[in-house]
């Protein structure tokens, strides 16, 4: 039998908890242990195959609106490239939480963040009153 492509960020199967089990079980902690990983995979892939077309298409174009438009294409790309980076760095983080055992639990009130907030945002640190009480003071703050 053929081996079953990984799962992507999107594609993964909801855990579901047995009856009394406890949360961050160890079932629980290999299902998000997965899909971190896997969105690592496919974001490190992603970087690669940018590289790769970053090679191929550069060109030294004559025509000066020829050669923005593919400056800007590449600037684009390297904005989102970026904002990866700084994704796989949260990935990363949240990894190390798995491994120490402070992962689904809220860094401010240490509550259990949810298994299905974790599947919606693997990366979550805190629980969604934490973080909406977060996003009030931004927006007084801000004073929007």
């Amino acid at each position: 039998m053929a081996e079953a492509a990984p799962l992507t960020e999107y594609e993964f199967k909801p855990y579901k908890a047995k009856k009394g089990e406890e949360y961050m079980s160890e079932g629980q902690l290999k299902h998000f242990e997965d899909i971190l990983t896997s969105w690592k995979s496919e974001l490190m892939n992603e970087v690669d195959r940018t590289v790769d077309h970053m090679k191929d298409e550069a060109a030294n174009f004559p025509d000066p609106a020829d050669r923005a438009s593919q400056e800007e294409e590449f600037s684009l790309e390297l904005r989102a490239r970026d904002r990866e980076r700084k994704l796989i760095k949260k990935i990363d983080e949240s990894l190390d939480m798995l491994s120490n055992g402070d992962y689904g639990y809220c860094d401010t009130c240490g509550v259990e963040i949810g298994l299905k907030r974790l599947e919606a945002r693997p990366t979550a640190t805190k629980c969604i009153d934490c973080k909406s009480l977060d996003e009030i003071r931004e927006k007084q703050t801000r004073g929007k």
